[in-house]
């Protein structure tokens, strides 16, 4: 693996957390107008720069995945499970739903399976928020990555569509990783995937580019969520304007900010992120633990890379 990959990987790790934390003070909030785009940290439900459930949940997957490759859900699930159970500031409705059977003694699938029955045409996008732990654990393992980018969603969400939109997320990311540039990485992920993705959500991707910010809806559906992280991705030309477009966008903010800042920051690398940002990035893993800032997650993405069968 040469720097400049290095360098992708750690910008992945932290351009996710940056998305979130940046989007954070604009989560379910109105569209920022296009002449007042917020810029800056700032602070909303939680203090400025503080990353939120969606980086949370990944730091539970990377961890698992640094356990167990192949990924475990098993463990996966214990792991979620220990994050629900330490009460943190904001669980998504469907994952809570999940994991409270969980809590209760039901097997993951089981639960998992039940909620999804509940309400089975419910897509949301809390699995494909967390999923980019994933790609960088298999950067050199195409097929290892699909499999465990879907498993790590039917954790928690078994809907095929969210399935399928970690494995996009995730795909691409693999292609960005090896220095493609982000239009080719979309549509060489498109191609992966296949049969394997639901003929909605491919039409969504490929028609992401052409629509105007006020077509965007950006809400917690996966498919809204990964419209509105390809249109920043394909529709700018920087770490910076992709993420600062997307969670403009309001509604779901941090969850499209952690999407786009994973895709543009393995697009652009660690060097591309605005120095304030990631100086103002922190967060308490686990849940009122130690401090995480960007160092944390810079080291993260190199033990995740030393994973894969050929190390980093």
């Amino acid at each position: 693996m040469n720097e400049r990959m290095r360098g992708r990987m750690r910008g992945c790790a932290v351009g996710a957390a940056v998305g979130d934390a940046l989007g954070m003070p604009l989560e379910f909030g109105p569209r920022q107008p296009a002449d007042r785009l917020l810029r800056e940290m700032r602070a909303g439900r939680l203090p400025s720069g503080t990353f939120t459930d969606d980086t949370e949940m990944a730091l539970a997957l990377a961890e698992s995945l640094l356990a167990h490759l192949p990924l475990d859900p098993k463990d996966l699930a214990t792991r979620f499970l220990g994050w629900y159970r330490m009460g943190p500031e904001d669980v998504g409705v469907h994952t809570g739903a999940v994991l409270e059977r969980v809590d209760l003694g039901e097997d993951w699938e089981a639960a998992s399976r039940a909620v999804q029955r509940v309400s089975p045409g419910s897509a949301g996008n809390g699995s494909v928020m967390r999923c980019w732990p994933a790609a960088l654990a298999h950067w050199n393992d195409r097929e290892g990555l699909l499999v465990d980018s879907r498993l790590q969603s039917r954790v928690t969400h078994a809907h095929p569509e969210c399935e399928a939109a970690c494995a996009f997320v995730n795909a691409t990311i693999y292609s960005l990783l090896a220095g493609n540039a982000p239009s080719k990485a979309v549509a060489q992920a498109v191609e992966i995937l296949g049969d394997g993705m639901p003929t909605e959500l491919r039409q969504t991707i490929e028609a992401a580019p052409g629509l105007g910010r006020e077509e965007l809806k950006n809400s917690g559906w996966v498919r809204h969520t990964v419209e509105s992280a390809v249109w920043g991705l394909l529709t700018t030309s920087s770490f910076e304007e992709a993420v600062v477009q997307v969670v403009n966008l309001g509604d779901d903010a941090d969850t499209a900010g952690a999407v786009v800042g994973a895709l543009a920051g393995a697009a652009y690398g660690l060097d591309a992120i605005p120095e304030r940002w990631r100086e103002a990035l922190r967060g308490q893993w686990p849940p009122r633990g130690r401090m995480w800032r960007a160092a944390e997650l810079v080291e993260l993405a190199g033990r995740l890379a030393g994973r894969s069968p050929a190390g980093e």
